[in-house]
């Protein structure tokens, strides 16, 4: 008889337990367990199957009430208007902020007021508004008068892509985070100054704001720590790494996995927990040649996991009501509900979250209390509707971006950026204490804000860049899921050579036990390259420049990212997906943002080095197109990285060196953090930079920053 961990509050279900089978399964933090269950383990008590330390309570504080009592404020594409009937939407595509009256009516698709740029995230206050604007970076506060119209009460100018926001609970400071160029800014409300800028990881996102207002986490949309700002109200705030371990449960023995997609974080009523919705790079499971979506929980107190690694000889259980637990062994089994999730609320009254997965059109409401809440579905809503059946997209609700709760928590606002609606979902009332459910809502009610800007094949293109529910483009992956706004994951996949029923087919895996063990391959480095931006160029396309052009690699891309290539039974539309794909990376992507300046003396001096005949850089990466020449060459001297297989002719294409300040790491396989690593140890493989000092090697590095 299995022993089953209960992880909650008295009285509430619980979603998993681990047998550990010649090892003990440790848990950080504290735990509460009950229930009459006789299998049930209390927190303090010896066991000989599991030895388990205590992981968090979780407390409920009732709802604020009144408007000034509103707590820490989170930013996100969508907000609730403070003490008025209306909901609030950052519409980045149109560079306007909505405003839509409540409740939701076909003929109610609000106003809508032009922003000095693309805004990222909104969030409200009493009789007030703030917003983030990407490029130029800036935060605007806005007034919200009688009758709901706005009118600009100040600008501060901040790094470029201003993103996240949050607001502390006595409104005096405002966090934002900038994406592209790695900073994090605390902005004074009062006086309209930025108060401290620091440098962090690349591309922080999210912002989960304690209520004290003296610490904060943000996620990054690449990589699996998060960051960590405490004495943000000081001039010198104190900045650190979390680590958090992504998917846990699914991870290969003795391994760590990356993450990507990490938009949003949450925390529990009682900020005891911390909720980072991600994508798990190379998790293991039934069809998961990219990993899982994951809800990695961390224990806020000690900053610490809630859930252990994956150990050899760990059988996983999944608890449903009170009878026999079925075993899900690792791998083997697909435990996603979802698909690229984006953004996530607690459901305070339920001890629910609900996680937006922008891949496959849905809100998901998982467990908060359980140890991996993925593994514990509520309940699942559809919000994607009338889909295209020959396309097998959405045309309504499609790529759920922003998700907002009614003051009662019945209702789910969710805003959808592929297609421009707003949606209403009434949720499922939550299901008895005993047991999970699946329970299904009626449909939601959806609302169209505006036509799509491009129009066309390329508004098209938008919708199927998105998705991940089309068999035919991907094997349950959108180009989003590795190109998120395309720009790229940080990840560098496995391309490795599969044995099927059809013959041998060329794939791509997060990792090496992705690859099945029948094949004995770990496959060639191939890191996640950039579009935005860089894909005006007929071609070639892909590291070595197989495909001629960018249509052609598309089409070949809906077989790599797959298990065993295209479907060879089904319609091949491949050409009218490719070419409405193609349509929208070229007009519908927004290239980051850069702001026009002169060249300080030590980037001057770069330059001079980098266009030099004896250096050679320029011979390839030629400035006039896109600082590529787009040909192939031999790379002499590769080395093999650790779980890939040697490359055996050495021959790659020559990439863009555009926009590279913000994508580390750097070469094919990932194998250079930096700029200044890359030169220091490229001993003349590519131009001839072994010449070079330290100092000229360091201003090229600069100059290539400015690209």
């Amino acid at each position: 008889m299995p022993t089953l961990l209960r992880v909650g509050t008295p009285g509430s279900r619980f979603a998993l337990a681990w047998i550990a089978l010649g090892g003990a399964l440790g848990l950080g933090g504290g735990c509460t367990c009950s229930g009459s269950d006789p299998t049930a383990v209390d927190a303090g008590a010896a066991s000989p199957s599991a030895s388990v330390a205590a992981a968090p309570s979780v407390t409920t504080p009732p709802p604020a009430t009144n408007a000034q009592s509103i707590g820490p404020r989170q930013g996100a594409a969508l907000a609730r208007g403070v003490g008025e009937d209306a909901l609030y939407v950052a519409d980045e595509d149109h560079n306007v902020l909505r405003r839509v009256a409540l409740p939701l009516s076909s003929a109610g698709t609000g106003t809508a007021l032009e922003m000095p740029g693309p805004p990222a995230q909104v969030v409200t206050l009493p009789g007030r508004v703030l917003v983030t604007i990407r490029d130029p970076g800036l935060l605007v506060e806005l007034r919200v008068e009688p009758g709901g119209s706005l009118a600009e009460t100040s600008r501060v100018k901040l790094p470029a892509d201003a993103w996240g926001l949050a607001v502390t609970a006595d409104q005096s400071l405002a966090i934002v985070t900038s994406a592209w160029t790695h900073k994090i800014s605390a902005v004074d409300l009062r006086s309209h100054e930025v108060r401290w800028t620091v440098d962090v990881a690349r591309e922080p996102r999210g912002i989960a704001l304690r209520k004290d207002g003296q610490s904060a986490y943000i996620s990054h949309l690449t990589g699996g720590p998060l960051t960590r700002i405490d004495e943000l109200g000081s001039s010198t705030p104190t900045v650190r790494r979390v680590e958090l371990p992504p998917s846990p449960l699914r991870t290969p023995v003795g391994k760590t996995l990356n993450a990507s997609l990490g938009y949003a974080i949450a925390l529990s009523p009682d900020e005891s927990l911390l909720f980072a919705p991600r994508h798990a790079l190379g998790a293991l499971g039934e069809i998961a040649w990219f990993g899982a979506a994951t809800v990695d929980v961390l224990v806020t107190g000690s900053d610490k996991p809630l859930a252990p690694l994956h150990r050899d000889h760990t059988t996983l259980i999944r608890a449903v009501g009170e009878g026999p637990a079925p075993e899900l062994q690792i791998p083997g089994t697909s435990l996603a509900p979802l698909t690229q999730p984006r953004a996530i609320v607690y459901r305070r009254s339920t001890d629910t979250l609900l996680v937006a997965g922008e891949g496959d059109d849905r809100l998901v409401e998982l467990d908060a209390l359980a140890v991996d809440p993925t593994l514990a579905v509520v309940a699942t809503y559809e919000v994607g509707a009338e889909r295209d059946p020959a396309l097998g997209i959405a045309n309504r609700g499609g790529a759920p971006a922003g998700v907002v709760l009614s003051e009662d928590e019945a209702t789910a606002f969710v805003f959808c950026g592929a297609t421009y609606d707003l949606a209403a979902i009434p949720l499922a009332p939550h299901p008895s204490r005993g047991a999970l459910s699946n329970e299904k809502a009626p449909a939601p009610t959806l609302v169209r804000l505006a036509d799509d800007p491009l129009g066309g094949d390329a508004a098209i293109g938008r919708r199927l860049f998105y998705n991940a529910t089309d068999r035919l483009m991907s094997g349950g992956l959108g180009c989003a899921g590795c190109h998120p706004e395309g720009r790229d994951d940080g990840h560098v996949w496995h391309e490795a050579k599969f044995n099927t029923e059809d013959g041998t087919n060329v794939n791509f895996v997060g990792s090496a036990e992705n690859v099945p063990e029948t094949d004995r391959t770990r496959g060639v480095p191939r890191r996640t390259p950039m579009l935005a931006g860089r894909v005006k160029s007929p071609g070639p396309y892909g590291w070595v420049g197989e495909s001629p052009d960018l249509l052609a690699r598309l089409r070949a891309g809906f077989g790599l990212h797959r298990w065993g290539g295209v479907p060879k039974h089904e319609p091949q539309n491949l050409d009218a997906r490719a070419m409405r794909i193609v349509a929208f990376v070229r007009a519908g992507l927004r290239p980051p943002p850069r702001e026009p300046r002169t060249l300080d003396a030590v980037e001057q001096r770069g330059k001079e080095i980098f266009m030099k005949d004896a250096v050679q850089c320029a011979r390839c990466h030629v400035p006039e197109t896109e600082y590529t020449d787009r040909q192939v060459y031999p790379l002499p001297r590769l080395a093999r990285q650790t779980d890939f297989d040697e490359l055996k002719t050495g021959e790659l294409r020559v990439p863009s060196l555009l926009y590279l300040e913000g994508r580390a790491p750097y070469l094919h396989d990932g194998s250079a953090a930096t700029l200044e690593e890359l030169l220091a140890k490229n001993n003349d493989r590519m131009g001839k930079t072994n010449q070079l000092s330290r100092e000229e090697r360091d201003a090229l590095a600069a100059f290539l920053r400015t690209l």
